[in-house]
């Protein structure tokens, strides 16, 4: 990066620049009184209401209500960022823009000329691509593939589309004419060099689609093949001018094409975005043979409030999804929103919209899913909040998540739905560690011959009465716990073990018992219990072993209705677990 450019080195610019100069040497203008006019660039119009003031040097369109200085038409309507405008700007004007000390050198004017060199190379190379789509002697092939596709004459040239012949060297021969030339070719990606120093075209025998930056300059290509037989998609590698985590093929067009842009819809294919403007889908765009990256998504929003990412149903699609919004959590800002089409099996973006039509396509877009439901949606396939340890484990990876919007409002939007889903465990340990702070006392002496004190719940219980009665285990023969083998529930594992080796030794003691769970990982839970006091005297050992039960299976009831009524807030719930749902509803009730 280089450093900031000074706040007076502006100031003069502006002072010295002439925005009646500047703009209509893009827009013709007309005098108009003390000013000028013209039709509007910035949107369609039939009489101008496009008013620029010399006096003022300030524009404003009735119209559309477009309005600004000359650095921000630069922008607008040459589509550059704000140091760009300020280095076109001197440009025009003769001037070098000098930076602050801290960042690299600037590029020198043999360095720019060398740039501005290679962008003409692109160019030309695309409109060597495009005459060998109408030329070639295999190009009625190349476009009876492009029909096949559903791709018409006009959106092709639209796209500036065209094709790489099969030969080796088709582009190397006419662009390569002398070394400094073919060294250009190879910095820029366009031949490649083998281990024998052979040199040889990097695209062959491919349809060719330019890709250009946000200024509208070609950086670099993709290449899509019309036959099975290699990668379906080849793309430029980093050059000096192509960097694949920047750039999204699209955004110049949906920019251009686009006033202002409602939203910005990713696809996977580059195919995809073209089938879609044929539609009249002006705003699709595609990454570059990689995911998308945090910069692509800082870029979508300078130009957008709202993404749509469309991706496959299947595990890689979400797989994709969840990357994006990842990388998409700090850009989150207030008023911006993120949302998630996921397409059947069998289908894209390209198939869907020739299937159902325009109409019907921007409604699946209107209904996609918003990034909160998403993110839980996800996160529920990973972690089950019927149990304590699965609610602490969803909020441990939800949190640092969270934490990384921008947005005050959603950041605690989506922390409140956290708490209704996990509780809020800071709020209660805050609570638990001032009841402690406030009744400090001298601390218990531990008498070793009064049993120790546990928590009493029906799991332990369980255990319990198994140690003491392992025939219980045969005798009550309706207490299955096989069923929960699935649950939440802590120390359910255990409890199957022991049951398991009751059942099939019900005439063995606790010693017995003891003996046999010598190695299991649990057996130092199973001899706290037998130091506890949980049993009395009096105790009906039998009943009390199903009342254990019933209220296991209770609890186990309850917490899956809670998992599933906590779902059902942000994902759509199966057809089974709608049925499950039912069920539980009614039977608790």
């Amino acid at each position: 990066m280089t450093g900031r450019i000074p706040r007076d080195f502006i100031d003069d610019l502006i002072a010295r620049s002439d925005i009646v100069d500047i703009i209509d040497a893009r827009v013709k203008l007309k005098k108009a009184g003390k000013n000028h006019q013209a039709c509007c660039p910035f949107h369609n119009e039939k009489s101008p209401s496009f008013s620029v003031s010399q006096e003022k040097q300030f524009y404003y369109c009735f119209g559309c209500g477009a309005k600004g200085n000359i650095i921000s038409f630069l922008m607008e309507f040459d589509r550059l960022e704000f140091p760009e405008a300020i280095e076109e700007l001197a440009k025009i004007y003769g001037v070098d823009v000098p930076r602050e000390k801290g960042g690299a050198p600037a590029p020198t004017a043999q360095q720019k000329s060398q740039r501005e060199q290679d962008y003409l190379l692109m160019e030309s190379v695309t409109r060597y691509f495009q005459h060998q789509l109408k030329h070639h002697s295999q190009a009625p092939e190349v476009i009876e593939y492009l029909k096949g596709r559903g791709l018409s004459g006009d959106i092709v040239k639209a796209w500036d589309m065209g094709f790489a012949p099969p030969e080796w060297d088709s582009v190397l021969r006419t662009f390569g004419t002398d070394d400094h030339k073919q060294s250009r070719l190879l910095e820029l990606k366009l031949i490649t060099e083998n281990d024998n120093k052979r040199r040889f075209d990097f695209f062959r025998n491919r349809v060719m689609f330019p890709i250009r930056d946000k200024r509208g300059r070609v950086v670099g290509f993709g290449g899509r093949v019309m036959q099975d037989d290699g990668p379906k998609y080849l793309n430029s590698p980093e050059t000096p001018i192509f960097h694949k985590g920047f750039e999204l093929f699209g955004l110049y067009q949906a920019r251009k094409n686009n006033r202002k842009l409602d939203r910005l819809l990713v696809v996977e294919g580059y195919m995809d975005v073209v089938a879609l403007s044929q539609f009249d889908i002006q705003y699709a765009v595609a990454a570059l043979g990689t995911a998308t990256t945090p910069e692509h998504i800082q870029a979508m929003f300078k130009s957008t409030s709202e993404i749509v990412c469309c991706y496959d149903g299947d595990r890689a699609g979400r797989e994709a999804a969840w990357r994006a919004l990842e990388n998409a959590l700090p850009f989150l800002k207030d008023g911006v929103a993120m949302k998630f089409l996921f397409l059947p099996d069998g289908e894209d973006p390209d198939t869907m919209v020739r299937k159902i039509g325009k109409e019907a396509f921007e409604e699946l877009l209107i209904d996609a899913v918003p990034l909160s439901k998403f993110f839980f949606d996800n996160l529920f396939k990973r972690h089950s909040v019927s149990s304590n340890e699965g609610k602490a484990a969803l909020k441990a990876e939800a949190v640092p998540l969270i934490e990384k919007i921008q947005g005050e409002n959603q950041r605690e939007l989506l922390m409140d739905d956290l708490e209704k889903l996990a509780g809020d465990i800071n709020k209660r340990d805050e609570k638990k560690a001032i009841e402690n702070a406030n009744s400090r006392k001298a601390p218990r002496k531990i008498d070793f011959k009064t049993p120790q004190k546990i928590k009493q719940s029906p799991l332990r219980m369980l255990l319990r009465l198994l140690m003491d009665s392992p025939q219980l285990a045969s005798e009550c023969l309706n207490v299955k716990f096989a069923a929960l083998k699935n649950t939440a529930i802590s120390g359910m594992p255990l409890l199957i073990d022991l049951h398991a080796y009751c059942y099939a030794n019900p005439k063995a003691n606790t010693g017995m018992v003891l003996e046999a769970f010598r190695d299991h990982a649990n057996i130092k839970h199973l001899a706290q219990l037998l130091e506890s006091d949980l049993l009395s005297g009096n105790m009906n050992v039998k009943a009390e072993y199903l009342a254990c039960f019933k209220k296991l299976i209770n609890s186990h009831f309850s917490a899956r209705l809670d998992e599933l009524m906590a779902k059902a807030k942000f994902s759509e719930l199966s057809e089974q677990e709608q049925q499950e749902l039912t069920l539980l509803i009614q039977k608790l009730n």
